[in-house]
């Protein structure tokens, strides 16, 4: 089982199965879940491996199970770990924008999802909480010098941001999910904007198992990783597909964090299952689609997730 799950697309193999009306599922989870298709080529008309436009996804009807593995309980702290360039051209507009998000997305209908999702410790079963905190970030600009990370880069990276004191501990909070953030200039050597959206997974920090996710700027191919590339709703199409795709791995990294909890039995997290499906939308001010507004006032545009209510279905708000 990879100790990643991600956001990604589909594959020319996949495409092939599914033209056959085969039934796929691989291995691996990326940083998102536990067992998933994250490691083929990109094709336009499929994220995640599941098709655009079905209304629950590839594995839209794969129940969800719990395989007994721990969920972030309590209120879940969101860090934001900025690396390379965000001081330039437009990207300050982007920190401000996924700062809003992961600050207000807690306590809204749509996070509510997440509070149908459990874990089990002897006969004591606890729902994930409706709460999350923005904890902070770290600006620590090309830590190690380099444009191109690895995926042991990442994690490296993750340490140094919470080691770099501009983040409220310097001890990984086991409440915590860490997002690195990496500008348009930034590689990941493993296939994001190829392969992949972004991803999660965790490590050990301090002796803290602490949880993480990767999210790029996916400027060098925009139709890779974000729906809308003319305009969105906070007019920054790169940093409104950033947050689509931090909305899907926060998802993730609460219900199925060591990738042994919530999935299925294709190894689709909750995201996965209604990745890139968004639902009904409405057109923002500017002209763009969007489908949920949050308390910061800001329009969205965001995949729905997996209500585990009854038989399942992608929803926008519970």
């Amino acid at each position: 089982m990879s100790r990643r799950s991600g956001l990604r697309r589909g594959a020319p193999l996949l495409a092939a199965a599914l033209a056959l009306g085969a039934v796929v599922a691989g291995p691996g989870v990326q940083a998102q879940g536990p067992p998933g298709l994250n490691h083929h080529p990109v094709l336009p008309s499929m994220v995640d491996g599941h098709p655009r436009g079905l209304s629950l996804g590839l594995f839209g009807g794969r129940p969800i199970k719990y395989h007994g593995g721990p969920v972030i309980l309590g209120t879940t702290h969101a860090y934001a770990i900025w690396y390379g360039n965000w001081t330039a051209g437009a990207y300050p507009a982007t920190p401000g924008l996924m700062t809003s998000f992961l600050g207000n997305d807690g306590g809204s209908p749509y996070f509510n999802i997440n509070t149908t999702y459990s874990m089990t410790t002897g006969t004591t079963t606890t729902a994930v909480t409706n709460a999350v905190s923005f904890g902070g970030s770290a600006f620590i600009g090309y830590d190690n010098g380099k444009t191109t990370l690895s995926d042991a880069d990442v994690a490296t990276e993750v340490a140094r941001g919470i080691a770099s004191g501009q983040l409220p501990s310097t001890i990984a909070d086991p409440n915590g999910v860490y997002f690195l953030l990496t500008s348009s200039d930034v590689r990941e050597s493993s296939g994001f904007l190829t392969l992949y959206c972004g991803f999660h997974d965790d490590t050990t920090i301090g002796g803290v198992v602490t949880k993480y996710a990767f999210v790029g700027d996916p400027s060098r191919s925009l139709s890779s990783c974000a729906t809308q590339t003319a305009t969105s709703p906070n007019n920054n199409v790169a940093g409104d597909a950033m947050v689509n795709v931090a909305a899907h791995e926060l998802e993730e990294a609460v219900t199925d964090p060591l990738l042994n909890a919530w999935y299925d039995n294709g190894g689709n997290e909750n995201a996965d299952k209604c990745a890139w499906n968004f639902g009904t939308s409405y057109t923002a001010a500017n002209g763009s689609k969007a489908n949920m507004k949050l308390r910061d006032g800001h329009d969205y545009y965001i995949q729905q997730n997996w209500l585990n209510v009854g038989n399942g279905a992608c929803a926008l708000s519970h």
